[in-house]
């Protein structure tokens, strides 16, 4: 055989022998980088199950803290006191003053009748009915003003405060600036945790007495969003560039349903007028025909029958105009 061929034969059989007996030769790159990319999936592994552990530990915290807070605003509710809706409502007059004014409204109102020659029962009835309904329902009218005037400012509070964390301001600051700089009642009020707070409350206990004041469940996730961010952490800014999105959104809707209630709020309106209406105009027309009505005692008995069915459906149309959302 030619001396080519024994020497390529020659060594065909060496780096046989070299891979059979030494495959680190061969195969020792392959395995290093083999066990490189098995290390990283490893830590890329153990670096998401950290993530989802973060993120299922703050979403309990969530939870807890939502409980915590549902569970607080249903114990609120059932033991809410009539200076609590007093202040609820932005008003600074106390308690006995309230109950003074209301007993003087109702003998008033007796007076009054009394002098127009209704039946003392009848007097009687509807000076105590007038001393608890009138003030109750003007009550109630201020609770919801003040808290549409509040939710009206509110989304620009929160944003300010946005605004300040990103600039690099602590939470503290920030809520001063929304205390000196928007209007009332919101100005009012993070005053208040700020008053809270110079007593010696951590912020997220000082923010709850804005939801005390208020009692909605937009300022209810305002005080979600600062408890959690105290107990588990978290990107401030952003929760509450969120809120405020939210917010936002809410009030449009709100305006889309003021919008497109209108209609029936005015017909409600003009169908409850309709008998006082026609009442006054049978009056000029023929003053003596209704005269019954006022100088019989069976004339009193049925007006006062109006006068209930006249509530209940006020009461049923403006339950029917009346949304949630």
């Amino acid at each position: 055989m030619p001396v080519f061929v024994l020497i390529l034969l020659g060594v065909v059989s060496i780096g046989a022998i070299a891979m059979a007996f030494v495959p680190s030769l061969a195969g020792g790159r392959a395995d290093k980088r083999f066990k490189a990319l098995k290390r990283g999936e490893l830590v890329q592994s153990r670096q998401v199950q950290s993530a989802q552990k973060l993120r299922d530990n703050r979403r309990r915290s969530v939870q807890e803290v939502l409980s915590a807070q549902q569970a607080e605003l249903q114990k609120r509710k059932k033991r809410v006191t009539l200076q609590q809706r007093i202040y609820m409502s932005g008003m600074k007059t106390r308690r006995n003053v309230w109950l003074r004014n209301s007993f003087i409204l109702g003998v008033a109102i007796l007076v009054a009748l009394f002098i127009l020659e209704v039946p003392i029962l009848f007097a009687a009835a509807l000076g105590a009915a007038g001393s608890y309904l009138v003030p109750r329902f003007y009550l109630t009218r201020r609770v919801k003003r003040f808290q549409n005037k509040f939710l009206n400012e509110f989304p620009t509070a929160v944003e300010t405060i946005v605004r300040g964390v990103k600039s690099g301001l602590p939470l503290n600051d920030s809520i001063k600036v929304v205390a000196k700089e928007t209007r009332d009642p919101v100005k009012t009020e993070f005053a208040r945790v700020l008053d809270q707070q110079a007593v010696g409350k951590p912020m997220y206990e000082a923010v709850e007495v804005l939801f005390e004041r208020v009692p909605l469940a937009e300022v209810n996730f305002f005080v979600v969003v600062i408890n959690v961010q105290a107990q588990a952490g978290g990107n401030l800014s952003e929760a509450l560039g969120n809120l405020a999105r939210v917010l936002r959104s809410r009030k449009k809707m709100q305006s889309k349903v003021k919008a497109m209630s209108s209609e029936a709020k005015a017909s409600a309106m003009i169908i409850g007028s309709l008998p006082f209406i026609v009442g006054g105009l049978v009056t000029l027309t023929t003053p003596t025909y209704l005269l019954p009505l006022f100088t019989t005692n069976l004339g009193l008995f049925w007006l006062g029958v109006a006068a209930v069915l006249m509530a209940m459906g006020t009461f049923v149309m403006n339950r029917l105009v009346q949304f949630d959302y």
